[in-house]
C-alpha cells in the first residue's frame, strides 16, 4: 500500500469531497476515486459514504484516519531526520490578533536561526486551531483563551493579555478608568466573528447579568472593527495589543474591562505525540521567551 493513497484519503476526509481533494493534490478526480477504491479493497471495508453533496467517513474510515495521521506524522519526522533538519516546514495556527501584533519579531529572529524552514501561518479561531493541532494538521497553535488544558496537548501560558473596550474619544465611557458589566447597559456593540473566545465570554456575561445591548456590527477583521469605533458607530472589546497604535494617535480610548471571567492568556499548544525536531524546539524556546510590552 502506498503512502500516496493514505495522503489522498486524508485530503478527502479533510474536505469531504473528491473534487476538492483532486484540486488540492493536482490529480484528476478519477485518480482520487481509484485510490480510495484500492484502499477500501485492501482493508475490505467501506471508508467513505455519500452524505448530501459531500462524502462522510464511515466508522471504519474514522479509525483509519487516526492511523493515517500518525503515519503522515512519522513520515514527516523521518524526512527531517534524514535531511539533517536543514529543510522543512513549520505550520502554526493562530488568531489574527496574535499573527499581526505578536508573532512578526519572533518570526524574524527564527528565520535568522533556521533559514531553511518554511513557516506557514494558518489563521483561524481557537476551536479550529485546537482541533487542527490535535489532528496533526498544524504543528503548533498559539491561542488567546482562559487557561486551557487538554489531555492530548502540551499547553503553556506565555503571558496574560489585557482586554479593553475601545471607544471614540468623545464617548461617555472614554472618561472612565474601568468598564464593568453594568456600564454596558444600552450600548451599541461591535463584535468579532462567531468562534472568538473573548466574544463568547462577553456574550455569556451580558446574558448572565441581564444587560440589554444592541449588536450593531460583526466583523472578522480587526481593522474594520477599529475604524467603526473611530467613527463612533459603537464600542468593541479587543486585546490591548491590537490597538496600541490607535491609542498613541489619539484615535480611540481603551478602557480595561473588569470582570472575574475576563482573564485571557496567550498560550502555546502542541500535541504530546509531536516529535520535537531541532527546528520545532527552536521555535518553542523562542516564543516561550515572550516579553513584548505595550506602548
Amino acid at each position: 500500500m502506498e503512502l500516496t493513497y493514505l495522503k489522498t484519503f486524508r485530503e478527502v476526509a479533510k474536505w469531504g469531497s473528491y473534487t476538492r481533494a483532486a484540486e488540492t493534490l493536482g490529480y484528476a478526480q478519477s485518480s482520487i476515486t481509484t485510490q480510495i477504491q484500492k484502499l477500501e479493497e485492501a482493508y475490505g471495508v467501506v471508508l467513505l459514504e455519500r452524505f448530501g453533496r459531500g462524502m462522510k467517513l464511515t466508522l471504519a474510515g474514522e479509525t483509519l484516519l487516526q492511523y493515517a495521521n500518525d503515519i503522515h506524522r512519522l513520515h514527516e519526522e523521518s524526512k527531517e531526520v534524514v535531511s539533517k533538519q536543514s529543510k522543512g516546514k513549520l505550520s502554526i495556527g493562530t488568531i489574527e490578533t496574535l499573527a499581526a501584533f505578536c508573532l512578526p519579531p519572533y518570526l524574524q529572529k527564527y528565520r535568522g536561526e533556521y533559514p531553511g524552514i518554511n513557516v506557514i501561518i494558518q489563521p483561524g479561531n481557537e476551536p479550529y486551531i485546537i482541533e487542527s493541532v490535535k489532528s496533526g494538521e498544524l504543528d503548533i497553535g498559539i491561542i488567546l483563551d482562559p487557561p486551557f488544558k487538554d489531555p492530548d496537548l502540551h499547553c503553556s501560558i506565555l503571558r496574560e493579555e489585557t482586554l479593553v473596550f475601545i471607544t471614540n474619544p468623545d464617548h461617555k465611557l472614554a472618561f472612565q478608568s474601568e468598564v464593568h458589566i453594568e456600564d454596558l447597559e444600552g450600548e451599541s456593540l461591535i463584535m468579532t466573528e462567531d468562534g472568538c473566545t473573548y466574544r463568547a465570554m462577553l456574550l455569556n456575561v451580558l446574558k448572565g447579568n441581564q444587560v440589554n445591548y444592541s449588536l450593531s456590527y460583526e466583523f472578522g477583521n480587526l481593522e474594520a472593527i477599529k475604524q467603526c469605533v473611530i467613527y463612533d458607530l459603537g464600542i468593541a472589546l479587543l486585546p490591548r495589543i491590537a490597538v496600541t497604535e490607535e491609542i498613541r494617535k489619539g484615535q480611540i480610548v481603551a478602557i480595561p474591562f473588569v470582570h472575574p471571567e475576563c482573564n485571557f492568556y496567550t498560550q502555546l499548544i502542541y500535541s504530546k505525540k509531536k516529535w520535537k525536531s531541532k527546528a520545532f524546539q527552536g521555535f518553542v524556546d523562542l516564543i516561550s521567551e515572550t516579553n513584548y510590552q505595550y506602548d
